[in-house]
């Protein structure tokens, strides 16, 4: 039987989980900064079509089904541009770039997109929604982790990690303690 090594795609989702770890804290601690500064409201911004993040009532379930169908029809980058509109705080484009170059990369290594499953749903009160998914590819599982946020009306995206390591949860669940 041929075993392959995926150690070295484990480091690189455990870096990028660090990477958007901190993007997340950085996106959150600019909220709290914008509450503290006045806006000015002497300019009215143009009008902008709004993309299907803000359509009024779409559920934090309904932006991720959103996004996986445009990772399934559209592609991974267009995916990603849809998900991070949801928040206004994820402006840092290298950062998105970046995430998107190691989507793409990962794709390439784990083969063809096949479906997904969800596998953990969980809320904190109405407000705090919890997404993980197995992502089926030709030649291993990834998983996807959502976390959306409700400050008012619309669900924005307030965390979102990707990683190969599923292998060692299962085994580590199927240990006599």
């Amino acid at each position: 039987m041929i075993q392959f090594n995926f150690k070295p795609l484990f480091i690189k989702t455990t870096l990028l989980f660090g990477i958007l770890s901190v993007f997340a804290g950085n996106a959150h601690a600019q909220s709290k900064e914008k509450k503290a500064t006045p806006k000015p409201t002497a300019t009215k911004p143009a009008a902008v079509a709004p993309s299907e993040a803000t359509i009024p009532g779409l559920s934090a379930m309904g932006i991720t089904e959103v996004f996986f169908k445009k990772y399934k029809d559209d592609g991974t980058e267009q995916a990603i541009d849809y998900l991070f509109s949801t928040n206004k705080l994820f402006t840092d484009t290298a950062q998105i770039s970046g995430l998107k170059k190691k989507l793409i990369a990962l794709k390439q290594s784990v083969g063809q997109y096949l479906g997904k499953e969800l596998i953990a749903q969980r809320n904190a009160g109405k407000n705090l929604y919890f997404y993980a998914y197995i992502l089926r590819f030709e030649n291993q599982p990834v998983r996807f982790t959502f976390m959306f946020y409700k400050p008012k009306n619309d669900w924005v995206l307030y965390h979102f990690k990707f990683d190969a390591d599923l292998d060692n949860e299962l085994e580590q669940a199927g240990k006599i303690k």
